[in-house]
């Protein structure tokens, strides 16, 4: 089995928020309900210090707090690395958002981010929390694995893209957008960011890029102190280490 891992360069991230943007496009966000935040903070004193990003997406962590707080195991880890939601099992407790570290799990019925609130621009047709004329087409719906637009009541979190990463031909160590090939089994945010900041492969295979990446660029994890184990690793080149902070970009 594959164990799936993201590594980030953040010498090369330039806050564009393309990935943000893709993910939404892909997974069919509400405005504001970001799987792929890109925190903007500044260090230094005002107005000398100097602004700066962090990408951050859901960790799919080893030893996810979340998964072992969800009362009826509908947020579970799969064989290859994922942390899923299963929709049918959630009952919106939100346990799961308490226990995790790093602020990226959303429940539908929470009062909309943005204004207006699209939810009832866009009312829900049936079970779906919302009916957006773009969404993706019904047969893309995976309840089981926290995909498509979610029911009302339950919580959502970034799934690596799950419905294109698990189609990816098995043994395949990297999947590079770059390659035509496997571009269709890479993660929405991965294909987009222009920098090439973002890689994605198994990190189980230590002949694979993100592997190498790691282990010769010393990649670094957020809040590795929790015991968590994140599979979404950082590249800090001369930055000495990855700033931990909260949603609203403050540090640690």
């Amino acid at each position: 089995m594959a164990k799936w891992g993201m590594v980030i360069d953040l010498d090369k991230c330039t806050g564009c928020t393309a990935c943000t943007t893709s993910c939404g496009m892909e997974n069919n966000r509400l405005p504001g309900e970001n799987w792929q935040d890109v925190l903007f903070y500044q260090e230094g004193e005002f107005p000398s210090g100097t602004l700066k990003w962090f990408p951050r997406p859901c960790m799919h962590c080893e030893n996810a707090s979340c998964v072992e707080v969800c009362p009826t195991r509908a947020t579970y880890k799969d064989a290859d690395g994922f942390v899923l939601i299963d929709w049918n099992k959630c009952i919106g407790c939100k346990y799961c958002m308490i226990a995790c570290p790093y602020g990226v799990r959303f429940y539908t019925d929470e009062k909309a981010p943005i204004q207006p609130d699209v939810k009832q621009v866009f009312k829900g047709d049936g079970q779906r929390s919302w009916n957006p004329p773009w969404r993706a087409p019904d047969s893309r719906d995976d309840w089981k694995h926290g995909v498509g637009i979610q029911p009302n009541g339950v919580v959502s979190k970034c799934t690596f893209c799950y419905h294109r990463v698990s189609k990816a031909p098995k043994g395949t160590p990297d999947l590079n957008p770059a390659n035509p090939a496997l571009r269709e089994f890479t993660p929405a945010c991965v294909v987009t960011c222009a920098p090439t900041a973002r890689y994605f492969g198994d990190l189980s295979n230590p002949n694979s890029e993100v592997s190498k990446m790691i282990a010769n660029q010393r990649g670094v994890r957020l809040r590795d102190h929790t015991g968590n184990k994140p599979q979404v690793y950082y590249l800090t080149g001369g930055a000495g280490g990855a700033v931990p902070t909260d949603r609203r970009g403050k540090k640690a």
